[in-house]
């Protein structure tokens, strides 16, 4: 009988990547000798507090079966996904919560994210793990910040004193994160991210500062940047 809450991975595999331009969606698109979704899961599965992930898959998906028997001796499943994040994000709850696993842990994280350090997951998770509320990694704006109308032109500087950029993995319950997306899908929330749905719920997600460079693939220069991370070792992802 579990007697501790475990940790499970939940990483949601299931867009397009349409900003990218590219044919290819952006988690199978070529970065130092892998795939990017394949440095985003030798990642997190080197990590050995995580129990397992939850990879959530387009039902159009014809690219995973290329790469999957990479991880035939892995704790690896696999899920089908929804129309939007939020919904393959619920799917890959609902796999969990059919194990009876409410208290467990489920850290969120997107599978565009392929230079996430395993310090900073390692991090989040002793520093979340004795809290009510969970979290998310994320780092403070450097960056002086403008707002702009619809001319994008500048109307305005924002202060950005208690400002944070969001990352990912983020860690919630397994039934309470799973309550607030259901809930936000039910109001017709457009949530952005899975701190989003807790927020809208009445919860304070805690911000747990992680690494710069765990940078999300989202158009060309990104993964010119990420190869950069990699090659560099800032941000090195385990072989397999």
């Amino acid at each position: 009988m579990q007697t501790e809450p475990e940790f499970w991975a939940i990483v949601p595999a299931a867009g397009a990547g349409r900003r990218m331009g590219a044919v290819t969606p952006k988690q199978y698109l070529p970065l130092g000798g892998k795939t990017v979704i394949e440095h985003t899961l030798d990642t997190l599965l080197s990590c050995q507090r995580l129990a397992g992930v939850i990879l959530v898959l387009s039902p159009d998906d014809e690219r995973w079966s290329g790469i999957q028997q990479r991880y035939t001796e892995q704790p690896l499943e696999t899920v089908t996904g929804g129309a939007e994040r939020c919904h393959s994000v619920l799917n890959g709850l609902d796999h969990l919560a059919a194990r009876d696993s409410d208290d467990d842990w489920a850290l969120v994280h997107d599978a565009a994210r392929p230079c996430v350090r395993l310090e900073d997951i390692e991090r989040l998770m002793s520093t979340l793990e004795s809290s009510t509320e969970g979290g998310l990694l994320g780092v403070p704006v450097a960056d002086t910040m403008k707002r702009v109308d619809d001319d994008v032109c500048v109307s305005g500087t924002v202060d950005r004193d208690g400002l944070w950029h969001a990352y990912t993995p983020q860690m919630f319950r397994v039934g309470v994160l799973r309550a607030a997306l259901q809930q936000a899908i039910s109001d017709g929330q457009q949530v952005t991210d899975e701190a989003n749905a807790m927020e809208l719920a009445g919860y304070r997600p805690r911000m747990v500062q992680g690494s710069r460079d765990n940078i999300k693939i989202t158009v060309p220069s990104d993964l010119a940047l990420a190869a950069f991370y990699l090659q560099s070792g800032a941000a090195s992802t385990p072989s397999r």
